[in-house]
């Protein structure tokens, strides 16, 4: 491996750069969450059933996951500003074939396409961070995850909305356009990225293990992160059965409205981020995952009482916003702890964070759905609860280490 100067043309990082980083990584990650919506429509116009139509967001995210092991790493060898154009043009031509999908089966191959390039969405981070000066770092990180978490939020909102006026093909068109238009505004404003290190591919995957396996710091931080992800799945991907079931008898609108927590969580990011930039981020991870800890201590707590169902909602939605700031909160802080790792590695590092907390999520969603429908809503909070607080321990053990 040969080491280079961590030199970047031009650097300079305007409020409107930052804007249109913190936008094209929206619209990136939007790609993912489109069909959520369309599944109903799309079962009609093809004629298939639920399980079907199910591989297509299975499809979607199972290339996400790959595209975050195997092409975000890339970001570290060659300049970031051809890499994120060519993800931009070819996310853009796999939204654009996916309109003209003419069955089922190839809308899970244009998804799949979709999902390994949606990562585009996570070579803006480092590409800012990278931009940002080290003091301002977490502020920035901050306002692009706004973005970012805008993305997942408003998309199922737009195009659920617009499908039903336009048609599900009409979405994807102009996605793509967005997408292309984006791309190309970016491409003449981002300065050209000098590669920090000179790696074979096989190397640089490699390398990743080695950075786990080389660095405490980011061991705790990934570990932390995903036990994290293990409460986040495991709430929201039962929330809606629990809902609908006794005592509640909630449609799926009052499982979205939840949704605003969300929305919150995202605007609140470049605050976290400006928190951990001046008290520490060490900080932050400690107050985030006992936000999450206490949080459903507090769910589970209420479910086993005999309350009335207002008061459970009521306290529902307050801890639901609290939880959700706390993983936000300590996203950020973890993200800002881990790029000081090594500077030459801000792709690989990011790799790393959000390959666990995938893994966390996934588990967190299978451990829900079976602990739920073994002993319900309480075993969900109960699992939520013990995940924060190993994550509360992850980050005060690094404290005192």
């Amino acid at each position: 491996m040969t080491e280079l100067s961590p030199v970047v043309r031009e650097r300079k990082l305007t409020p409107a750069l930052t804007f249109m980083l913190a936008m094209i990584s929206g619209l990136a990650v939007a790609s993912l969450y489109y069909c959520q919506p369309l599944l109903g429509l799309l079962m009609s116009e093809f004629h298939v059933g639920s399980q079907e139509v199910g591989y297509i967001p299975t499809f979607t995210q199972l290339g996400y996951a790959l595209g975050i092991f195997l092409l975000i790493p890339l970001g570290d060898c060659y300049d970031r500003r051809k890499l994120i154009t060519l993800k931009g043009l070819l996310l853009m031509c796999a939204l654009a074939i996916t309109a003209l999908s003419p069955s089922i089966f190839y809308l899970c191959l244009t998804s799949f396409a979709t999902g390994l390039l949606a990562t585009l969405a996570q070579d803006i981070i480092p590409t800012a961070a990278a931009l940002s000066d080290p003091e301002h770092r977490g502020k920035t990180i901050g306002k692009v995850l706004t973005g970012l978490l805008l993305g997942v939020l408003l998309s199922r909102v737009v195009s659920g909305f617009l499908a039903e006026w336009l048609g599900w093909q009409m979405i994807y068109f102009m996605a793509a356009a967005l997408m292309l238009v984006m791309t190309l505004m970016l491409r003449a404003v981002l300065p050209i990225f000098e590669p920090m290190v000179t790696l074979s591919y096989r190397e640089l995957i490699v390398s990743l293990f080695r950075l786990l396996a080389g660095s405490a710091v980011l061991r705790k931080a990934a570990l932390s992160q995903g036990l994290l992800g293990v409460a986040f799945s495991a709430f929201w991907s039962t929330l809606a059965v629990m809902l609908y079931d006794a005592p509640f008898h909630q449609g799926s609108t009052t499982a979205g409205l939840f949704g605003i927590a969300g929305a919150l969580g995202a605007i609140m990011a470049p605050l976290f981020g400006k928190y951990a930039d001046q008290v520490g981020a060490e900080k932050v991870t400690r107050l985030g995952t006992a936000s999450v800890a206490l949080s459903f201590a507090l769910m589970t707590l209420v479910a086993l009482m005999d309350v009335s169902v207002p008061v459970q909602l009521a306290v529902l939605v307050l801890t639901t916003i609290l939880f959700d700031l706390g993983v936000q909160a300590t996203f950020v802080a973890h993200q800002s702890i881990i790029y000081k790792v090594d500077p030459s590695a801000l792709s690989r590092l990011n790799s790393i964070l959000v390959v666990s907390v995938f893994i966390g999520m996934s588990l967190g969603g299978f451990l829900a759905s079976h602990g739920y429908a073994l002993y319900g809503w309480p075993a969900v909070t109960v699992l939520a609860t013990v995940a924060g607080v190993f994550a509360l321990i992850v980050r005060l053990r690094s404290e005192h280490s």
